[in-house]
């Protein structure tokens, strides 16, 4: 075997920690950039554009869109097959590479595209899903999905607008966790799952560390709650002040 066919050097020079996710990124052989995963016994390579993998299914860029067309072609009660439930899973498995590489590279805004591909596919396959246990294997990780992508859109307005941004947009994260996947439960409980404990951990932070008071929107549910209704319409005109000055 030639050197050239090997990568001891690469493995030994970046010995693999169990306690952390190993991450960089690199240059390829023709100068793009990769990001690459260092495992227990070798080392994942990933692609920043496009597929994780590098390929195009079907000559799609993603295996998702693949399906999008096929789904335009069929019939209305056209279903997955078993081999194009394999290859939603392989999708499935390579973004959530990339999401957790993107997250660890502290890249929000990547982490967030990445998280918005997995949650389509999920609501495609949610609707073409040869039979219910499928679609529950891919189900059950929604809320660990969502809360990547409230965290990351999080610290994305964080470093683009400020606190007060973040903030707000965890609030936005929280009500679309509670409507979309949480909406069978009593508030109690919702605030004891694991993931919503982080978000609103996440926020108090902030809140302390960059001395962040209630928001606007926090505000207006308040006087709403409260019947403060003159106050309520003051606190409309300044969010859609706000809005119209961003936009």
């Amino acid at each position: 075997m030639s050197k050239s066919e090997h990568i001891d050097e690469i493995l030994t020079g970046w010995p693999y920690e169990a306690e952390s996710l190993n991450v960089r990124l690199a240059k390829g052989a023709d100068g793009r950039q990769v990001i690459q995963m260092r495992i227990d016994m070798g080392l994942l390579q990933l692609e920043v554009e496009g597929r994780p993998d590098g390929t195009k299914p079907h000559g799609e860029a993603t295996f998702q869109d693949h399906l999008f067309a096929e789904s335009l072609r069929n019939h209305p009660d056209w279903t997955l097959s078993e081999v194009e439930c394999s290859e939603v899973d392989r999708e499935f498995v390579q973004y959530y590479h990339r999401r957790m590489c993107w997250l660890k590279l502290r890249e929000y805004h990547k982490a967030v595209r990445d998280a918005d591909h997995t949650i389509g596919l999920m609501d495609f396959c949610a609707k073409y899903s040869p039979d219910d246990d499928w679609t529950y294997s891919h189900e059950q990780y929604r809320p660990f999905v969502m809360f990547h992508r409230v965290h990351a859109t999080a610290l994305a307005a964080l470093e683009d607008d400020g606190a007060e941004r973040a903030v707000q947009e965890i609030n936005h994260g929280l009500r679309q966790l509670k409507e979309e996947v949480f909406e069978d439960i009593d508030h109690e409980d919702f605030e004891e799952d694991e993931h919503i404990k982080r978000l609103i951990e996440l926020r108090e932070t902030l809140r302390q560390q960059y001395e962040v008071g209630r928001t606007l929107e926090e505000q207006l549910g308040d006087a709403i709650e409260s019947e403060q209704y003159e106050l309520a319409a003051e606190l409309r005109d300044q969010l859609a002040h706000r809005k119209t000055k961003v936009h």
